[in-house]
């Protein structure tokens, strides 16, 4: 924990944004160098151009990669592009823009030629394509998400609206870095600057007035509660101006500075300016104004995450929340059907289990990323999806599909419906939960482990584990794939009646990730954590 963590930035906090921008320009990658290529995590390439790792040269590259995917797959029409307010955003968006026009891509980027939430481009894409056109369109996001104010980041959402699979971003990775190797002679470009929109797309108005086919905007006006929307100096700020003004709420929009050094934020746990809405040292600026709204949120660079400050409880744990939610949506949302799933990923709490099993909802559980929910929501077969890291989202009042990406904006509005229909915050409702079902103690740890012992790690199978108990209970399920899609998880889970574990190798360090959970206390959640260690350790021959 870092001294200063939850303080506001000081001077030598900040970066140089000239410099900044001058570095994406200037430096060149070397696609030898791991730590320079192209690298997809589950949310898009992501780095900075002060370590050669998001610069001119990969930007041209993964947009021509773009373009020579969606040909093969025969995706003609319009491409979606939209931004965030980091500061390599704008130049990274210039450079696709500049590839795409020399490619004759049709590109719809914003009306206002501002920031777009990544949200509204998953919306944009999916209203295009449910419109009955003869091609079907696809996007870009230009964001590294909650990322320090140094990073960019860039990811493509195909035709269905939510982040790319494996095998997309894979073959685009792969390509980009052949590009780079050849020294961009295969990449088709026009003149710096010169590339532009074919046409613009109002991805805010489009967004604000659909809303009220999601939320319950009137059960909102009509409490009058206040609300507090933070959208951290993120996309999210004109957003909420609309909300507020064109369903007349009763909101403040609490800081809507935009400035690419982010030079208002409290830094996170780790001393570093970080926009995590759910991180109580990033959003400590606005957990210290809690009493000032009956509710307030926040939302980080893109508005894909959501944080949720109660007055009587402070920042809300992102698994609780998410307990809360799917409570609150599966017993009012009429229109649902009554066979839509409950997506969890494997690491969020099992707190959403018991909800689940005593609404009488079919729980399915994924491997971490949201990409997972992306074909259940389309069909309405998942009426909710969710991540322990404060992204999810839910469909419409008529059962079909919102956004098959992350929804922060979404997610803070219900935190408001629900204030605002049942007349209690959702932490309040978060402890009726506990009541009724126990009161889990949840944490995420980092153990050491070699880049070989990750690798083992990944493709490690739940029958290697010996151990059949876990602090003093037996074991009852050892998984490396997830039970709601069998789809491999990357590590192994091991659950028991009253706590599970699950590990996973770190993509960047190189640390293996144990999350754990107790339904005990934190004692037995340290008992736990020391013994999912010693059963992984053992597992790897380490």
């Amino acid at each position: 924990m870092h001294e200063r963590a939850g303080t506001v930035a000081l001077p030598e906090d900040l970066i140089d944004v000239d410099a900044l921008v001058a570095a994406y320009y200037d430096l060149h990658p070397d696609v030898e160098d791991p730590e320079q290529k192209v690298i997809f995590g589950t949310s898009g390439h992501r780095g900075s151009s002060f370590n050669t790792a998001f610069n001119e040269d990969h930007i041209a590259a993964v947009t021509q990669a773009i373009v020579e995917y969606r040909a093969a797959q025969g995706i003609t029409g319009p491409l979606f592009i939209g931004r965030d307010t980091h500061g390599l955003s704008k130049p990274a968006e210039d450079t696709a823009l500049e590839v795409l026009n020399a490619n004759g891509v049709t590109v719809w980027s914003d009306a206002r030629d501002s920031w777009t939430p990544t949200p509204a481009v998953s919306h944009a894409i999916l209203a295009y394509n449910r419109a009955g056109h003869p091609d079907q369109a696809d996007g870009i996001v230009v964001t590294p998400s909650h990322n320090p104010p140094a990073d960019g980041g860039f990811k493509y959402n195909p035709p269905h609206g939510g982040p790319a699979d494996s095998d997309a971003t894979g073959w685009i990775a792969n390509r980009a870095n052949e590009l780079i190797a050849g020294g961009l002679a295969d990449v088709k470009r026009v003149g710096r600057g010169e590339g532009v929109p074919s046409d613009r797309y109002d991805f805010r108005e489009h967004y604000v007035a659909d809303l009220v086919n999601v939320i319950d905007l009137d059960a909102i006006q009509k409490s009058g509660i206040h609300i507090g929307a933070d959208p951290l100096g993120g996309a999210s700020v004109e957003y909420w101006e609309l909300i507020r003004d064109r369903y007349g709420l009763n909101m403040e929009v609490v800081n809507e500075s935009v400035d690419p050094r982010w030079a208002f934020m409290t830094l996170d746990w780790d001393g570093k300016i970080r926009m995590d809405c759910s991180s109580p040292y990033a959003m400590a600026s606005l957990v210290e104004r809690r009493h000032d709204f009956d509710i307030s949120t926040g939302n980080d660079a893109d508005a894909d995450r959501h944080g949720v400050v109660t007055p009587d409880a402070g920042i809300m744990n992102p698994n609780h929340y998410l307990a809360v939610a799917i409570q609150y949506l599966y017993s009012r949302r009429e229109g649902w059907s009554p066979e839509a799933a409950i997506g969890k990923t494997l690491v969020s709490s099992s707190m959403i289990d018991r909800v689940a099993s005593a609404i009488g909802r079919t729980l399915w559980e994924v491997p971490v990323g949201f990409k997972w929910f992306v074909p259940g929501l389309v069909d309405g077969s998942v009426g909710f999806g969710g991540e322990e890291s404060a992204g999810a989202s839910f469909l419409r009042f008529d059962g079909t599909v919102w956004t098959t990406d992350k929804d922060g904006i979404l997610l803070a509005l219900l935190a408001s419906e629900i204030l605002a229909v049942t007349g209690k915050t959702p932490s309040q409702l978060y402890a009726e939960l506990t009541e009724e079902f126990g009161s889990p103690v949840y944490e995420r740890i980092d153990a050491p482990a070699s880049k070989a012992q990750k690798a083992v790690l990944a493709k490690l199978d739940g029958s290697a584990i010996a151990a059949e108990t876990l602090a003093g209970d037996p074991i009852i399920a050892k998984l490396s794939h997830a039970p709601g899609n069998d789809a491999a998880v990357g590590g192994v889970k091991v659950v028991t009646e009253r706590a599970w574990f699950a590990a996973r190798p770190s993509g960047t360090e190189d640390v293996y990730k144990i999350y754990a959970e107790s339904f005990v206390g934190p004692e037995h959640l340290a008992e736990v954590q020391a013994e999912a260690k010693k059963i992984v350790d053992a597992a790897l021959g380490a």
